[in-house]
Parts: structure tokens; sequence; C-alpha cells
């Protein structure tokens, strides 16, 4: 039997080599440049299409943008005078802190509920655990996914309406407190 397979798993192995599949690196990985994304630009962009307050972290030196997009949450936020449920808009920015741990910084005119039910949507439900203060601002933090990545959220006023917070991702407790004090501490910027 072992015969039989010997030469097929040979080949599976040469084929994966010859089409680029895999790759055999005796010293080891190296770290990978990485990605520039224009945080403040398409933070500025958002603030101006999608209506409701953006803001603009001031992350320490050594933070670095690397990826972001904008997203919608199907019946994500009710509308307060009416009770109607309505499409929610999210924006998100993606940093690399300086210890190469991933962030995730995302802004909604979302419900509390949703945009944490929106931020890993394949997991198991994620449910509160308690609550982190930031500088006087109370983030309640969420945990359960398979992932074992925790959301923090809270919900920013400002004069032209509230923005619900939430962050996500690998980093430290301590780059979880930098990445929400460097959002709340800033105001909304100029939505035209």
């Amino acid at each position: 039997m072992f015969w039989s397979l010997g030469p097929l798993v040979v080949g599976c192995i040469v084929l994966a080599g010859l089409v680029g599949m895999c790759s055999f690196q005796p010293g080891g990985t190296t770290k990978g440049t990485i990605p520039s994304y224009d945080a403040s630009g398409a933070l500025r962009a958002d603030a101006a299409a999608l209506g409701f307050p953006i803001r603009l972290p001031r992350v320490p030196a050594g933070w670095q943008p690397n990826s972001g997009g904008r997203g919608g949450i199907e019946n994500g936020r009710t509308d307060t005078s009416t009770g109607q449920r309505l499409n929610a808009a999210i924006s998100t920015v993606g940093y690399i802190t300086p210890t190469g741990m991933f962030l995730s910084l995302t802004q909604s005119n979302a419900d509390e509920d949703k945009l944490v039910g929106s931020i890993h949507p394949s997991q198991q439900a994620l449910f509160p655990t308690g609550t982190v203060d930031v500088a006087g601002t109370s983030w309640v933090v969420y945990q359960g996914g398979q992932a074992g990545e925790p959301v923090w959220t809270t919900r920013l006023a400002s004069p032209v309406g509230p923005t619900q917070i939430a962050i996500t991702g690998a980093g430290t407790t301590d780059q979880f407190r930098t990445l929400a004090s460097a959002t709340q501490s800033q105001p909304p910027l100029p939505s035209r």
C-alpha cells in the first residue's frame, strides 16, 4: 500500500512546487513591507460622504495605517424619531502597531449590537464582559468569538450627532487603549 501511495505523494509535492503553491525557506520567513494606506484622505472622504461624524485618530509614531474601506449593515440602526430600521454605514481603517500587531478601527452610525455583530460575523455571538475607562470615556468590551479577539466599543457624541466606534484585533490591552484614546480625543472631521 505504501509503495503505491509514495509516487503519488511525491508527484503532488513536485507539482505544487512547480506551480508555485508552496515554498521552502530554510532560514525561516522574512518580514515583508507593510502596505501603506492614506487613512487621512480616506477618513476625510468618508466624513464627506457617509453622513455621520468621522474622527481621524492621532496615533503615536510607529503606528502605520495599512488598510481600510467602507461598508454597510442592513437594518443596522434605528431611526430615533420613527423607530424604523434603516441601513447603517461603516468606515474602517486598519493599523499595524510598532510591535507588528493589527488593530482595526470601525466608525459607524449603527446601533451598538448591530456594529459589534458585524465585526466578526462568522464567529459565535460576542457578549459584553465588562467596561474599560479610557480617559473618562467608558468602552464596553465584548468577547466570546472563536478567534478570541475582543471588540471594544463606545458611542461618541458630538454637536452633529453620535458615532458608534469599535476596535478589534490582535493587539494588547495597552494598544487598544492607545487607539481608543487617539480616536476619542479628536473632534469630528468636517463633513463637507
